[in-house]
C-alpha cells in the first residue's frame, strides 16, 4: 500500500520499527518535537484510527495502551493528511474523524470565568481557550452535533457523547456575530454551539 516517492525500492517501515524510533527520539521527556522533523515520505502504513478512538494495525485493534500512547505522540497533520513521523521516516495513516477522543473534562470557575480542561483517550490534557478552541459541526441533514477541541498542532479530539451532555448543562447564552447563541465559556472565550432560537422549546 506504499505510495511512490520517486525513488525505487522504498520500503514502508513496520509499526514496531516506528515505535522503537519514536521511543528513542522521545527519550522519556514528554512529547517528541515532531514540528522540527521533516523526514522523507516512506509510503502509507496500514494503520487506522476509528471514530471512537480505537487504533487498528493491519485490521487488528492495538490493545496495548502504552503503544497507542507512543504512536499518538508522533502524529503530525500536514495538508489535511495524517502521518506518523520520526526523525528519519514519515508514513501516512488513515484517520476516520479526529485522531483523539475527549473522554472527560474538569470544570473550574463559573460563567465567563469558567475553565474547561479536557482529557483524551491517550492521556493528553488541554484547557479550552484561545490556544485550544472548541468547535461544533452539525450534520446538515440531521442537525446532529459533532463537538471538537483542539489538542495540539492541528490535532483535534472528538468530544464523546457523555461529555458533551455534561457540557450542555454548563452552557450559556451570549451574543455572537450579531445574534444570540447558546455556547460555552472557557479561558475567557465564548465558543458558540447553536443559535439560541434553534434550541428546542
Amino acid at each position: 500500500m506504499a505510495k511512490s516517492t520517486g525513488e525505487q525500492n522504498t520500503v514502508t517501515p513496520s509499526a514496531n520499527a516506528l515505535a522503537e524510533a519514536a521511543s528513542a527520539a522521545a527519550k522519556g521527556k514528554g512529547l517528541p518535537p515532531v514540528h522540527l522533523w521533516n523526514p522523507p515520505f516512506c509510503g502509507d502504513l496500514d494503520m487506522r484510527i476509528a471514530r471512537d478512538g480505537t487504533w487498528f494495525y493491519e485490521g487488528t485493534p492495538i490493545g496495548r495502551a502504552p503503544l497507542v500512547r507512543l504512536f499518538s505522540t508522533i502524529l503530525k497533520l500536514e495538508d489535511g493528511k495524517y502521518y506518523l513521523v520520526t526523525p528519519v521516516e514519515k508514513v501516512g495513516i488513515t484517520v476516520e474523524d479526529a485522531p483523539f477522543v475527549a473522554v472527560d473534562f474538569r470544570v473550574q470557575g463559573q460563567g465567563q470565568d469558567q475553565r474547561l480542561t479536557f482529557v483524551t483517550n491517550v492521556g493528553d490534557e488541554a484547557e479550552a481557550g484561545a490556544a485550544h478552541p472548541l468547535r461544533v459541526v452539525r450534520d446538515p441533514e440531521t442537525g446532529e452535533p459533532s463537538p471538537y477541541v483542539m489538542i495540539r498542532a492541528g490535532l483535534e479530539a472528538l468530544i464523546d457523547r457523555k461529555s458533551f451532555y455534561r457540557l450542555v448543562d454548563l452552557g450559556a447564552h451570549a451574543p455572537h456575530e450579531g445574534q444570540q447563541w447558546f455556547g460555552l465559556w472557557s479561558g475567557g472565550m465564548f465558543f458558540p454551539v447553536i443559535p439560541s432560537h434553534e434550541l428546542p422549546a
